[in-house]
């Protein structure tokens, strides 16, 4: 699944993946975000951090009339308040994405996966 753009010189099809891979870096760019972690079930309820080259799979875009829903999933540090980190996530997720490929951004939903220890060494 992509998206298009249409401009007068030609048209532009961008790859979801593309649209994960930013998301995702611009979400673990906020404080307090350890990681992604993957959008399926957790096995033994641990939550993996992903590698910068699989934040596709701690993404979900969905694309409709011309705007974008994403779902991202993540991995805070311990101690953090979650409802300011996520609302930060929120904000940064949607200018990088809006900017970046110019599409209108309607939500960007946050799913906490785990919490975790940030090693300050």
């Amino acid at each position: 699944m992509s998206i298009h753009i249409e401009s007068e010189f030609g048209r532009i099809d961008i790859s979801t993946d593309a649209i994960a891979q930013i998301a995702g870096t611009a979400a673990t760019q906020c404080y307090g975000v350890v990681g992604m972690a993957s959008n399926n079930q957790l096995k033994d309820g641990l939550a993996v951090i992903l590698r910068r080259e699989n934040f596709g799979k701690g993404v979900v875009i969905r694309n409709e009339n011309d705007v974008i829903d994403i779902d991202l999933f993540v991995v805070l540090g311990y101690g953090v308040k979650i409802s300011e980190i996520s609302l930060e996530i929120q904000k940064k997720v949607r200018y990088d994405v809006e900017q970046y490929f110019g599409k209108k951004v309607r939500s960007v939903n946050v799913f906490v996966q785990g919490v975790r220890v940030i090693d300050e060494n």
